[in-house]
C-alpha cells in the first residue's frame, strides 16, 4: 500500500526546509517531488513502506519543528501588530525578543506536541495540507500559548518601563535638590536596609506614606522606607555596607543616587555587623 501525502505552500523558503529534512529522513521506500500546479507549489510525499506510523510520526514532526522555526517568529509579530498596535515598532520588537527567549526555554518546549498532535490527527484522515490555513484555522490551542507568553513579556515590559521611567525621575530630584546631610552610612543584610548617620547613630526610616517623595506600584516594605528615607537626607555620599550580594535594591540605589554611593565590605562597622545573629 503507498501513503501519500501532499504538502502546499508558494513559500519558497518554507519548501526548501521541509524538503531538506525530509530528504534526511532515514526511512526505505519514501519518495519525494515538487511541483508546481495552478495555485501552490506542492511537495508530494510517497510512502510504500510497511511502517505507516512512523511515516506519519515523521511528517508531523517535520511540519512542527518548520512551524516552530520559520512561523513562529511572524505570528508572534502578527498577534503584537493585530493586538498591540498601539506600541511603537521598536517597542514591539524588544517584546518580540523577549517572547522568543522565553520559547527557547525548556518549559515551553510542550509547544511542540501541541502542534505535533494537531499535525497528527489532521493528516491521518487528509491527503494533503495547505500550511498557512492550517496554522491560522486548526492550531488554536497553539496560538494560544502565543498569546498568553506576549501577555506575559509585555507585562513585564510595561513594569520594566515604569520602572525606568521611576528611577530617571528620583535621579533627576536628586540632581536638582540641595543635600540636607554630608553622609550616611546604610547596612545592608538579608535584604533589609538600615541607615545610620556619619556618627553610626541609627536613624529611624520615614514610614509616612503621606510624605513620601516618590510614588510606585510596589507595596511600602522596609526597604521602600529606606528610600523615602534617603530621598528625604539627600546626603552627599551615602557609604553602602553590603553584606549580602546585590540585589534590586541595591541596583535601583546605584541608578537614582549614582556617584554618591560607595560601596564597602570589610571596615570595623561591617565586621560589627557580621558578628550580629539578626545581619548574618
Amino acid at each position: 500500500m503507498i501513503y501519500s501525502f501532499c504538502i502546499k505552500s508558494n513559500n519558497i523558503i518554507i519548501l526548501d526546509y521541509l524538503l531538506d529534512n525530509f530528504e534526511k529522513i532515514n526511512l526505505n521506500n519514501l519518495f519525494l517531488s515538487r511541483k508546481k500546479f495552478k495555485i501552490y507549489e506542492n511537495l508530494i510525499i510517497h510512502y510504500s513502506g510497511d511502517m505507516p506510523n512512523l511515516f506519519y510520526n515523521y511528517v508531523s514532526n517535520i511540519l512542527s519543528d518548520c512551524i516552530i522555526n520559520l512561523y513562529e517568529p511572524k505570528l508572534i509579530n502578527n498577534i503584537l501588530n493585530y493586538n498591540y498596535f498601539y506600541f511603537s515598532d521598536s517597542e514591539k520588537e524588544f517584546i518580540k525578543d523577549s517572547c522568543i527567549d522565553c520559547l527557547s526555554c525548556e518549559k515551553y518546549n510542550y509547544r511542540k506536541n501541541v502542534i505535533s498532535l494537531a499535525i497528527l490527527k489532521y493528516i491521518m484522515s487528509n491527503r494533503n495540507i495547505i500550511l498557512d490555513g492550517f496554522i491560522n484555522f486548526r492550531l488554536k490551542d497553539y496560538i494560544n500559548i502565543l498569546e498568553e507568553l506576549i501577555d506575559i513579556c509585555i507585562e513585564d515590559f510595561i513594569v520594566k518601563r515604569e520602572y525606568n521611567e521611576f528611577v530617571s525621575l528620583l535621579n533627576v530630584y536628586v540632581n536638582s535638590k540641595p543635600s540636607n546631610t554630608d553622609m550616611v552610612h546604610l547596612i545592608y543584610a538579608n535584604n533589609e536596609a538600615y541607615i545610620f548617620d556619619k556618627n553610626y547613630n541609627l536613624i529611624k526610616p520615614d514610614d509616612n506614606i503621606f510624605t513620601a517623595k516618590y510614588l510606585s506600584d510596589i507595596s511600602f516594605n522596609a526597604n521602600d522606607y529606606a528610600l523615602n528615607t534617603l530621598l528625604n537626607l539627600l546626603p552627599n555620599k551615602i557609604n553602602i555596607h553590603l553584606l549580602q550580594l546585590k540585589d534590586e535594591f541595591i541596583n535601583t540605589l546605584e541608578l537614582i543616587f549614582k556617584d554618591r554611593l560607595a560601596f564597602c565590605q570589610s571596615c570595623k562597622f561591617c565586621e560589627v555587623y557580621k558578628n550580629i545573629p539578626k545581619f548574618t
